[in-house]
């Protein structure tokens, strides 16, 4: 993979972060804390953070949980997941109401939880010049489909050199605002906007970083919210005795 050299670029005023979440009630706290955890960074001490959750179609209290640990909410009935990131940014954008080449928009999902670290890794890869960041995800260690997700990462490095993995989660991803908008944002996918958007960044020149630095812890489950997603890919890691889902 040919990744362009990246130029530095002036500080950032403000961080978009978007959730979109379908029936979370479960998960979403834990995923908005660490979130806060996240913005409460040294590195963000100049920096406004603002969060947006999407509640799509949700029938439990994924809404009031997300009000109530002080994330701005919009609510929609897609079950779509590129309308509801899509949607999640430009509320985003619009509170926030910056310059966007000055904004950085970072997505995860509701059943992750971001390291402490990770907006400042996010704003320190913008500040060198970086466009936008594509991460990789971790499974718990105690979840029996942790080896064989990590095994597959592996088998895509080469041997020595930096490597430049080949993976898109949208748990774990992070553009400019200028680039967002300049390829037309997340397209109206039910599954794989976050690899769209990222194509689409790399056809129209931008500075794509893909790095396995700062990975997001995500849930181990194989029974996925939107189909085509991420647990559709660890049930294709095979039969997993000892999942709870396969119980």
């Amino acid at each position: 993979m040919t990744v362009r050299a990246a130029r530095p670029r002036a500080s950032l005023e403000a961080v978009a972060v978007v959730v979109p979440a379908h029936d979370e009630e479960d998960l979403l706290p834990a995923a908005l804390a660490a979130l806060r955890t996240a913005a409460r960074h040294p590195a963000l001490a100049r920096v406004r953070v603002l969060t947006v959750v999407v509640a799509d179609a949700c029938r439990d209290d994924t809404a009031s949980l997300a009000r109530e640990a002080g994330a701005t909410v919009v609510t929609g009935r897609f079950r779509n997941p590129g309308r509801a990131r899509a949607l999640g940014v430009r509320r985003a954008l619009r509170e926030l109401g910056g310059p966007a080449a000055r904004t950085w928009i970072a997505t995860t999902d509701a059943d992750s939880e971001v390291p402490p670290g990770w907006l400042a890794h996010h704003l320190a890869r913008a500040r060198e010049g970086w466009e936008a960041v594509v991460g990789t995800v971790v499974l718990p260690r105690t979840s029996p489909l942790a080896d064989r997700l990590r095994a597959r990462y592996e088998e895509t490095r080469p041997p020595g050199g930096e490597w430049r993995h080949p993976h898109v989660h949208g748990a774990n991803l992070g553009v400019g605002a200028a680039a967002y908008r300049s390829v037309g944002g997340f397209p109206p996918l039910a599954s794989g906007e976050d690899h769209a958007l990222v194509d689409a960044l790399k056809r129209a020149g931008h500075r794509v970083l893909p790095t396995a630095l700062c990975p997001v812890l995500t849930s181990p489950r194989v029974r996925g919210r939107a189909r085509g997603g991420f647990a559709d890919d660890l049930a294709a890691l095979g039969p997993c005795p000892g999942h709870p889902e396969e119980a």
